[in-house]
């Protein structure tokens, strides 16, 4: 229960639980495949309240839809089921023009930079994962390049226990930070320790609700902590279009998913793209898989299991997989090239990440999360003295999420998933948010 409450909160004014008609059946079900089952009852309250996202933002130069409205990033307003829905300062058209988070200026930066100092704690992988941690990373850099003090980034380890984040927050408060950037649904239970006992020190998390939600409300919390602010990504919705460009695109009337680690977190994306592919192909057969399940959290950074299990579908007649992964995907993107087949990326427009230029003319498209979005509004709200707390939900309405052009593969279905986008954002297509 509380993971479903959580997950409708996220969801906010523009997302509920169910899609159109013809999106009713998602993967999970008829004529999808699953390769690990459904878990949910033994997550933490931080997985459980944890919103959909599984990486970042787009890069310089990349080209991604949604319909972005400009906006002040502390001057969000509240919506009725208590969630903030934030300005993401990206700018486009309401019909989902292309346009790129890293080229706009965002919200004003008036305040005294000298007051604050700021510090990152990376989830596993840390800045160069080309995806999530890397599009948080580049709101710390817009910010630094503008004069903003840094006390430090520091980075998660492969199955470590909340102990070990609890000691890396506290020394990013010793080395003086004053406003702290946890990146990723692992550092609820752990935040929730320490922002209590420092509350002069001013806490961001991505990808999670559960500290800014009411016991009551399906958090984690008696009383939402006044001094965190939970950035939380309509990523149903991105994976939603992401999913549509798979239906209109696949030639074997096959495609696949595969997530990093089989957390609700996770589910998000999956549920998105498997009804995406639905609207757009009703009789697509999707094949669903995880490379981990909980405790394990490797899957997220684990780019040689990705590469086998994306051989696997590819050789039994997928010919487009959405990898939800992170790190991981890098391997999908492998077997995609060896295969001769296409691969989607997911949170940065990973077409465009160096690393990954090898493989670049296989991702088809990816579905952008812009964390570095969120990351900048929280900095500019901290040195203007009014560091916004309590929930911001990023959405296509808003420009916190949208799916990349760049490569021009999708580029001949624009005017249908733009549609699509602007059904999503008037609320007629209700994207789902959680599996069956």
């Amino acid at each position: 229960m509380r993971r479903a409450t959580s997950l409708r909160l996220l969801a906010g004014v523009a997302v509920t639980s169910m899609v159109l008609a013809a999106c009713g059946s998602n993967g999970s079900t008829g004529s999808s495949t699953s390769g690990s089952s459904t878990s949910g009852s033994n997550q933490s309250s931080s997985q459980s309240a944890a919103s959909g996202s599984a990486s970042g933002s787009s890069s310089s130069g990349s080209s991604t839809s949604g319909s972005g409205t400009s906006a002040s990033g502390s001057g969000t307003s509240a919506s009725g089921s208590g969630t903030s829905t934030s300005s993401s300062g990206t700018s486009g058209s309401s019909s989902g023009a292309s346009g790129s988070s890293s080229g706009t200026s965002g919200p004003e930066m008036t305040g005294d930079k000298s007051k604050v100092k700021i510090g990152l704690a990376y989830d596993l992988g840390g800045r160069g994962d080309q995806s999530f941690n890397d599009s948080a990373a580049r709101g710390l850099d817009k910010a630094t390049g503008q004069g903003v003090p840094k006390a430090g980034e520091l980075t998660a380890q492969a199955n470590e226990p909340d102990s070990a984040k609890v000691d890396r927050l506290n020394q990013l408060i010793k080395d003086g930070a004053t406003d702290i950037i946890a990146v990723g649904f692992a550092y609820a239970g752990p935040l929730g320790q320490v922002a209590p006992k420092n509350p002069d020190v001013h806490f961001a998390i991505v990808d999670d609700n559960s500290l800014c939600t009411s016991k009551a409300d399906g958090g984690a919390v008696d009383t939402p902590l006044p001094n965190v602010d939970c950035m939380t990504f309509a990523a149903e919705q991105s994976s939603f279009l992401v999913g549509v460009a798979a239906g209109l695109k696949t030639k074997s009337g096959q495609v696949g998913f595969i997530g990093g680690v089989d957390v609700p977190l996770i589910q998000t994306f999956q549920a998105g793209f498997d009804a995406g592919v639905k609207a757009a192909k009703p009789d697509a057969t999707i094949s669903d898989k995880y490379i981990s399940e909980p405790p394990d959290f490797s899957g997220f950074n684990d780019p040689s299991s990705g590469e086998k299990i994306a051989k696997g579908m590819y050789d039994g007649g997928a010919d487009i997989i959405y990898a939800a992964a992170g790190g991981s995907g890098a391997g999908v993107f492998k077997a995609a090239k060896a295969a001769g087949t296409l691969g989607i990326g997911v949170d940065s427009d990973q077409y465009n990440q160096p690393p990954l230029a090898a493989v670049k003319d296989v991702i088809m498209t990816s579905a952008v999360k812009n964390v570095d979005v969120g990351v900048y509004d929280f900095i500019v709200s901290a040195v203007n003295g009014s560091p916004l707390t309590g929930n911001q939900l990023y959405d296509l309405k808003n420009g916190g999420v949208g799916i990349a052009y760049s490569g021009g593969k999708i580029d001949d279905i624009k005017s249908q998933l733009d549609d699509y986008a602007q059904k999503i954002i008037s609320g007629e297509i209700k994207v789902p948010t959680t599996l069956g």
